[in-house]
């Protein structure tokens, strides 16, 4: 898988995971659709969160990630995929209060967020069931438990 990933982070958390897990998370979750990718990450703090969230979902509160995907004109074959917005913060908290590490949230949040680029929803039960279950498979490929196993995680949808 060619992945052409452009990562920015503008988050003061300090633990932000290494370049090389994005992109191992990124071919393992994208693998099965696509043979080359360009993605754009921004990695974020709750200020900044807050105010996309808002803009483009009209909910003021800093979510955990934000997938838009790309339009491009019919007819245009080119590989970008899209951008991701993960809030380090929320994502921290949330792991710290479901008592996941840390690895494996970020993990799923990049999982997550490339599903729905890929067209993936959950709004509608049956589209939830297929997207957790494209979920689990993947992150149990990448060695990590089931994100669902638990408290039920709280991820958000694409922005289209």
């Amino acid at each position: 898988m060619n992945i052409e990933l452009d990562i920015q982070v503008a988050s003061s958390v300090p633990d932000i995971p290494e370049d090389a897990a994005f992109r191992r998370w990124l071919a393992v979750a994208l693998a099965d659709h696509r043979e080359a990718a360009e993605v754009s990450l921004r990695i974020v703090d709750e200020a900044e969160g807050r105010e996309l969230n808002a803009t483009y979902r009209g909910r003021d509160y800093a979510t955990n990630v934000l997938s838009f995907p790309a339009e491009l004109p019919e007819g245009v074959d080119h590989p970008v995929l899209g951008d991701l917005v993960i809030c380090a913060p929320v994502l921290e908290r949330e792991a710290d209060e479901q008592g996941k590490p840390v690895e494996a949230h970020w993990a799923h949040l990049v999982v997550h967020g490339a599903l729905h680029l890929l067209g993936y929803d959950h709004m509608e039960d049956d589209e939830a069931e297929v997207m957790e279950g494209a979920e689990r498979a993947i992150l149990r490929a990448l060695g990590y438990d089931d994100p669902y196993a638990g408290e039920p995680v709280e991820t958000e949808t694409r922005v289209d």
